[in-house]
């Protein structure tokens, strides 16, 4: 029987996404024979990562910096913008590094049921950031939930006044997936097979 901070600590664990009660134990057990090496090393890694911890004012990514990396990087195509629902989803498509444009996060997606409204994600900024110009492109990015879809339709019909092609990820991604969960090579696949909505 572990000590109660012991326990504290898997409990805590176990909370993060793809750890459960016996991964998380897994986790302690492999801190606790390694907390001369990898314990400070965490410990500072999270704290360095707790302070400087900061969400873009511009797409809504999660950086140590604002702009983010991302944004700030002039090699990025301006003209393409990829609206994605989480940073998740922003990781997971940038980590397969096919899209080489700009993203925007929306924060979430509606959902009548859990009460999300269009107001309550990062949609005027979107807005605004297509109105300002220089954008040719948006890339509607959404699960392939129903909340998901819906969310793009929406998105869709705001955008439709503005000069510019919407367009959405191909729908070789499972029904019900989530972007983060999924392969480079689907990924890829979805992002060369994009096609105009509506």
């Amino acid at each position: 029987m572990a000590s109660q901070e012991i326990e504290t600590l898997a409990s805590a664990l176990a909370r993060l996404p793809g750890l459960g009660p016996r991964s998380a134990r897994r986790a302690v057990l492999w801190l606790v024979k390694r907390r001369e090496s990898a314990l400070p090393a965490l410990l500072e890694a999270l704290a360095t990562v707790g302070e400087a911890l900061v969400e873009c004012e511009t797409c809504g990514n999660v950086d140590t910096r604002n702009p983010c990396g991302i944004c700030a990087d002039p090699r990025r195509d301006t003209k393409s913008l990829c609206v994605v629902e989480d940073v998740a989803d922003l990781w997971a498509l940038d980590r397969a590094k096919l899209f080489t444009g700009k993203y925007h996060v929306l924060g979430g997606k509606l959902s009548a049921l859990d009460g999300v409204r269009p107001e309550d994600l990062n949609i005027a900024s979107l807005l605004a950031r297509v109105e300002a110009g220089g954008v040719d492109e948006v890339v509607l990015a959404m699960n392939a939930t129903l909340e998901g879809q819906t969310t793009a339709h929406y998105l869709a019909e705001r955008l439709e006044d503005f000069p510019v092609r919407i367009t959405q990820l191909a729908h070789g991604l499972p029904v019900g997936g989530e972007l983060d969960y999924l392969d480079e090579g689907t990924l890829a696949q979805a992002l060369r097979a994009r096609r105009p909505l509506g």
